[in-house]
C-alpha cells in the first residue's frame, strides 16, 4: 500500500462504539496504538507515516468519549477495565489473530500494560510513551484532574487551555508548544462533556496495582520518557521505574534541553520500528 493511500476505517464495539484507522499494508509486525487522555488516535504518532514506510500495518483507534468515538453508555464509565474492554473489542474487530505489538501514550500506555496483564499471550511487544502511574494516586493529582475538567465544562477548549497554562509548571520555553498543540488536540473532539467525565474518572481508575506487578509481562518492551522541564506531567522517573520493573525493558528518551521524544513524530516512529524489527 502506498504511504499516501488514505487510511480503512473501522468501528469496534457497540456500547459504545469505537472509531479507528488501519494504515498500511506490509509485512512487518501489526501495530496498535492507543492516545493519552483528552488526546486522539491522531496523537501518539502525530501523523507520521515512518511506521508504514517500515512496512507495518497500524491501527490507531479513539478511547470512548474521545474524538469520534461514543462517550460511555448510561451506567458505565470510563476506568480501565472499561478502556481494556474497548481494546479487546478493537483487537477482535481489526486485529484478528496472531500476535500484534501494542504501544501507547500515558492513558494509552496504562490501557497496554493492563492489556497485556489480561492477555499474557497475545502480544509480540509492548511499548510504553510516558507513563504517569506509579502505583498510587496522589489526592493533590486529583484536584489538579477535577479543576481541569471544570474548566473544560466552564470554559470550553480555550478554558481548558488556559487552565493547563496556569497550573502545569512547563518551562518557559516550552510554553508555546504545549499550548498550541494542547489546543489542537481538544479541538478533534465531538463531545467535550464526554472528555470531562473521563477526566474525573481516569486518573481514579488504577490500571494494575504496584509496579512489582510489571514482573509478570514476559514480552519484549520500549519504555518512551521525556524530561520534566517540558514534559512534567510525564516524570522521567516514571519511566524509567517502569523500564527497571519490565523483565524485557529497553529505556530511550531525547536529550535533556531537546523537544521530548514523544512529541517527535518521526523520530518515536522510528523508535518504535526499530524495536519491532527487532522482534522477528
Amino acid at each position: 500500500m502506498a504511504t499516501g493511500a488514505t487510511p480503512r476505517r473501522f468501528s469496534a464495539g457497540s456500547g459504545p462504539a469505537v472509531q479507528g484507522e488501519v494504515a498500511g499494508r506490509g509485512q512487518g509486525q501489526q501495530i496498535v496504538l492507543c492516545h493519552g487522555l483528552t488526546a486522539t488516535r491522531h496523537s501518539v504518532v502525530h501523523g507520521s507515516r515512518a511506521l508504514e514506510r517500515a512496512g507495518h500495518s497500524v491501527l490507531a483507534y479513539d478511547a470512548r468519549g474521545h474524538g469520534e468515538s461514543e462517550p460511555a453508555p448510561a451506567g458505565g464509565g470510563y476506568g480501565y477495565p472499561e478502556l481494556v474492554d474497548d481494546l479487546e473489542s478493537v483487537v477482535e474487530t481489526a486485529v484478528g489473530e496472531g500476535r500484534f505489538v501494542l504501544g501507547g501514550h500515558s492513558m494509552g500506555a496504562h490501557t497496554a500494560i493492563a492489556y497485556a496483564m489480561r492477555h499474557p499471550n497475545r502480544l509480540a511487544g509492548l511499548v510504553a510513551i510516558g507513563p504517569s502511574y506509579a502505583g498510587s494516586i496522589p489526592a493533590g493529582s486529583l484536584e489538579y484532574w477535577d479543576g481541569l475538567a471544570s474548566a473544560l465544562v466552564e470554559g470550553g477548549v480555550e478554558g481548558f487551555v488556559g487552565y493547563i497554562d496556569a497550573a502545569q509548571a512547563v518551562d518557559p520555553a516550552w510554553r508555546d508548544s504545549v499550548l498550541r498543540f494542547t489546543r489542537e488536540r481538544m479541538l478533534r473532539h465531538r463531545d467535550l462533556k464526554a472528555v470531562a467525565a473521563a477526566l474525573r474518572e481516569v486518573p481514579r481508575s488504577r490500571p494494575f496495582g504496584d509496579l512489582e506487578e510489571l514482573g509478570s509481562i514476559e514480552v519484549p518492551a520500549l519504555v518512551v520518557a521525556s524530561h520534566d522541564a517540558a514534559d512534567p506531567g510525564h516524570p522521567y522517573e516514571t519511566a524509567a521505574a517502569y523500564a527497571e520493573h519490565l523483565p524485557q525493558a529497553r529505556l530511550v528518551s531525547e536529550a535533556e534541553g531537546h523537544s521530548p521524544l514523544a512529541w517527535q513524530g518521526g523520530r518515536l516512529s522510528r523508535e518504535i520500528a526499530g524495536f519491532a524489527r527487532g522482534l522477528f
